[in-house]
């Protein structure tokens, strides 16, 4: 019963020219309806109290950074509760509740980070399919050791800054409690997130901590991965204005000083740093950095400077002294890079805005997402049909595609939409694709949008705004159901691996023709290294590296690299 009722039942006593007031009305209330002063005192106080759980649940829910995007996911897993995973399995979401319980990735992620700060961190799982490779029980352990130690000797720490006056010292002084591994940032983006983490699983494996040249844009690409100190090498480091000129002639460097017998295996004097020198262009002293005896070297001295362009973590299986740990931590040989790109890799929130307004405008509707990533070598102005031919041929041969018909077709009573993510500097090949299947149905009734978010031409390594849409690319093609990728591209390498992907590889063209086959599934989701070592370390003479354990194996896009596998199950 409302105010105005009660008046009008109240009315009789009083002149029509009179009303109520407020006060009068309250006085009246209890002897009209029986409400005592103490009953009305009661409700009254209860009411305050459930306005004032109201307020407080609505500042808390007011101040979840991941609401909105929450309720979107809910939405899509509401829309589809049951989704087929890559490999045949079936993910069912049919539990809202489902979609909360993981954002720490399986215990990959530590918990306590400001949210705000790295939105990604704990919203990436929300736009991924729950993955099917977990991380081991001794990979979680090694890594909140690993957290651990990184706190004790992080940047501005005590033991940091007892280390870094050791530097500039020039000689290593003993054991020390902190021993550091520094990551020189280099080359284009794709190659700094695969050297990276093949650094970070070095640190891993010989207890060091990984420090990170910010470089020109590290800051503003990615978020802390580590909790409590940061990862980045602080801006007074005594050698930062040397990284540029290190070079495998350097006089600091490994290898050079293995050629010039400064320092073999018997020396007990070493110096407080040593730069390794693992770019394409290394030497074969360079080499033994891959070789047991060589790292009994490094292991006495406390700071080593890394500038590598290559993903080097085959050749580490391939040391005999770090094979029963890189057993134990990855169980599926292959999930390496998959594993710690997730733990470490989690775009900025400039980037991650990128990612999740071009997903939910473009991608998130889709009954299917089919990521083609294309990367040309050849010199000359694109789009080149023989490629065009051979990405036709490709996504028809292995019916990613549906293929398209100039004549009439009856629209099919359940047609499945396809959204397809291309990346390429340059637009020719999105804009064919899209006028394909816009002029002409599908001969399946399926229906096929086509895009792509940028086109930048050519590759702009240094521009902050560039790498910006090329990390957001990279992320955006790894949350693809199915992806081909082109041969040799680290751009690809990063977006399977992420996306716990085996794609199929455009075969790299010969004389401007399409190859025949197209493509080939790959045999893992790992990277390939493009440079690794031919050489037998106890024999001290060349070897087929490819062939010495079941899981390295030759890549299928570079005859000469290596990749992990998961054995023989893979050949």
């Amino acid at each position: 019963m409302d105010l105005s009722s009660f008046r009008r039942r109240l009315s009789p006593p009083y002149s029509t020219d009179q009303r109520l007031s407020e006060l009068e009305l309250a006085r009246h209330l209890p002897k009209r309806f029986g409400f005592g002063n103490m009953r009305l005192t009661g409700i009254f106080a209860v009411c305050l109290i459930a306005l004032s759980v109201l307020i407080t649940l609505s500042l808390i829910f007011r101040h979840q950074p991941s609401d909105q995007i929450l309720r979107f996911a809910d939405a899509r897993v509401l829309d589809s509760n049951v989704t087929s995973l890559n490999d045949g399995s079936v993910n069912d979401y049919s539990k809202p509740a489902d979609l909360h319980k993981d954002k720490l990735l399986g215990g990959l992620l530590a918990a306590g980070f400001d949210e705000d700060s790295c939105l990604s961190r704990y919203q990436s799982f929300l736009y991924r399919k729950t993955a099917p490779h977990k991380p081991s029980t001794h990979l979680l352990s090694k890594l909140r050791n690993y957290e651990d130690l990184h706190r004790r000797c992080g940047p501005h720490t005590q033991s940091y800054n007892k280390m870094v006056e050791q530097l500039k010292s020039g000689h290593s002084t003993g054991s020390t409690d902190c021993q550091y591994v520094v990551w020189i940032s280099f080359s284009g983006l794709g190659n700094r997130i695969l050297t990276l983490a093949s650094a970070f699983l070095y640190a891993l494996l010989t207890n060091r901590v990984l420090l990170v040249d910010r470089g020109k844009d590290m800051e503003d690409l990615f978020c802390e991965p580590f909790p409590e100190k940061s990862w980045f090498l602080p801006l007074d480091f005594p050698i930062t204005d040397q990284f540029n000129g290190f070079n495998r002639e350097s006089p600091q460097c490994h290898g050079n000083m293995l050629k010039k017998n400064i320092i073999n295996t018997s020396t007990e004097s070493l110096p407080s740093y040593l730069y390794l020198h693992l770019v394409h262009d290394y030497q074969d002293h360079d080499k033994l950095f891959f070789c047991d005896g060589d790292q009994g070297i490094l292991g006495k001295v406390p700071w080593l400077i890394m500038k590598t362009d290559n993903y080097f973590v085959p050749s580490l299986f391939l040391i005999p002294s770090f094979e029963y740990e890189l057993s134990k931590l990855f169980p599926e040989k292959e999930t390496v890079f998959h594993l710690l790109g997730r733990y470490l890799f989690h775009p900025s929130n400039h980037v991650w805005g990128l990612i999740t307004r071009y997903y939910q405008a473009y991608l998130a509707k889709a009954d299917e997402r089919i990521g083609i990533q294309i990367r040309i070598f050849d010199t000359g102005t694109g789009p080149f049909q023989y490629v065009i031919d051979q990405i036709l041929a490709c996504t028809r041969k292995e019916k990613l595609l549906p293929e398209v018909d100039t004549s009439v077709v009856t629209p099919a009573d359940n047609p499945k939409l396809k959204a397809v993510l291309m990346t390429s500097l340059n637009s020719g090949y999105y804009e064919n694709f899209r006028n394909m299947y816009w002029e002409h149905p599908t001969v399946n009734g399926d229906v096929v949008g086509v895009y792509q978010p940028s086109n930048e031409e050519f590759q702009q390594t240094e521009k902050k705004l560039h790498n910006r849409k090329a990390w957001a690319e990279m992320y955006l093609l790894s949350l693809t159901d199915m992806l081909v990728t082109s041969s040799w591209s680290t751009f690809g390498y990063v977006a399977q691996g992420l996306g716990g992907l085996k794609p199929w590889i455009l075969m790299k063209p010969e004389n401007q023709t399409a190859p025949d086959p197209p493509c080939r599934r790959a045999m893992s989701m790992e990277p390939c290294f493009h440079a690794p070592p031919f050489y037998d370390c106890k024999a001290k003479k060349g070897i087929d590296t490819g062939a010495l354990v079941p899981h390295v194996r030759h890549c299928e896009d570079m005859s000469w690299g290596l990749k992990v596998v998961n054995g023989h199950d893979e050949l």
